[in-house]
């Protein structure tokens, strides 16, 4: 390989601050690249209206329309250009919660290059819901919003985090509920989102819209999938441990399971007009939730990881119950220590850290003896 020198460094330098601009092509246009080739195109400016108008027109009856939709808690006027349902998509796909589950742990803390991410199986979870929601006819950009936004409410170290957060909550906590009610409140979401963000799990009520109840599906069928890739790549299980009845409908891997659900999915909806899976593909899901859940969820490590995440996240919360000022909530300092509002508080600016972040504090804090952490951690590398 070709060392590079300084002088193509220079020069690749200067190339990129030359593009600064761009590269005029006439009077009143400005391009992105200088080999431009006219491509001229009958421009038609489609407002939110028309796209309304073309959702009425071209979705399954049933279908969630953006027509009529749109109630927020804070009235807004509408976009000019986008749908409600593509607002908040964009809404949370650009804020600090959807940001942080790329630091949240999906099944490995701190896991390899390759292993998922809450936010890589978010982004999962978005691809087999919009796969579905193409293939019967229903809103887009309300099942891509709901997915993307189907997490945010996950504390670090997944959902062990949720055992620890309960002991404070007299509700419990769940992070579906969380995700709607506290990590996303900001972003003043439509109450069809909301609705779908708060219900994905199954064993909350069922959604309000067909978009939510596919996203719901989406997200057991892309975590059951990706969970046992993850797996078994890393070792914790042999391929040729997945059970029978899996394989032999569904396959052995990733792909082959997703693809035979999610047409299973749209075959459903298309013979019964119910959103749902066949007898038979309901069978092969639940067989491999329940391989995964023995062979990875509950093996002895990752019950010590739950174990270890449970203890440390108590701690950082009781510590932030009696010491409000150290969440850095601008009303902190309003806040009694040990009151239910300093509890809410503790909890909502715990449950927002990422892994690496939360063992820190705990370290940092609570004089954490390093060795107690979860295995996999390493607290000396940038948050």
């Amino acid at each position: 390989m070709k060392a590079v020198t300084e002088t193509t460094k220079e020069d690749r330098s200067g190339k990129w601050i030359g593009t600064s601009y761009g590269f005029e092509i006439s009077h009143n246009v400005i391009a992105a690249h200088f080999e431009y080739r006219l491509a001229r195109i009958i421009s038609k400016k489609i407002t939110r209206l028309e796209r309304e108008n073309l959702e009425c027109s071209t979705l399954a009856d049933g279908a969630t329309l953006a027509s009529g939709a749109g109630e927020r808690l804070i009235p807004e006027d509408p976009d000019p250009i986008r749908t409600c349902f593509e607002r908040d998509r964009d809404r949370i796909l650009h804020s600090t919660s959807f940001r942080r589950l790329a630091g949240k742990t999906q099944v490995f803390i701190f896991p390899s290059d390759h292993q998922r991410t809450r936010l890589t199986h978010a982004l999962e979870v978005s691809q087999v819901a919009r796969a579905i929601s193409q293939g019967i006819g229903l809103n887009n950009s309300l099942t891509e919003a709901i997915a993307l936004g189907h997490d945010c409410g996950h504390g670090p170290g997944g959902h062990a985090s949720e055992d620890a957060f309960s002991q404070f909550m007299p509700d419990s906590f769940d992070h579906a509920v969380w995700g709607a009610d506290h990590s996303l409140a900001s972003l003043n979401l439509c109450k069809e989102t909301l609705d779908g963000i708060r219900n994905h799990s199954w064993s909350r009520p069922q959604p309000a819209t067909p978009e939510g109840v596919v996203v719901s599906l989406a997200d057991r069928i892309a975590y059951c999938a990706h969970d046992l890739e993850d797996a078994m790549k890393s070792g914790v299980v042999n391929p040729n441990d997945i059970p029978a009845s899996v394989a032999s409908m569904a396959g052995t891997s990733r792909s082959e399971h997703l693809r035979f659900l999610i047409n299973d999915v749209i075959a459903t909806v298309q013979n019964t007009g119910v959103v749902g899976l066949s007898p038979q593909a309901s069978e092969v899901l639940s067989d491999l939730r329940l391989f995964n859940y023995e062979n990875i969820y509950m093996r002895p490590e990752s019950v010590a990881q739950s174990v270890s995440v449970i203890q440390l996240l108590k701690q950082l919360v009781e510590y932030f119950i009696f010491n409000p000022i150290k969440t850095g909530n601008r009303l902190s300092e309003n806040i009694k220590a040990g009151s239910d509002e300093a509890i809410v508080n503790a909890v909502e600016f715990t449950s927002g850290m990422t892994d690496r972040f939360a063992f820190q504090k705990a370290v940092e804090l609570l004089g954490y003896d390093i060795g107690k952490l979860p295995i996999g951690i390493d607290i000396n590398k940038t948050v």
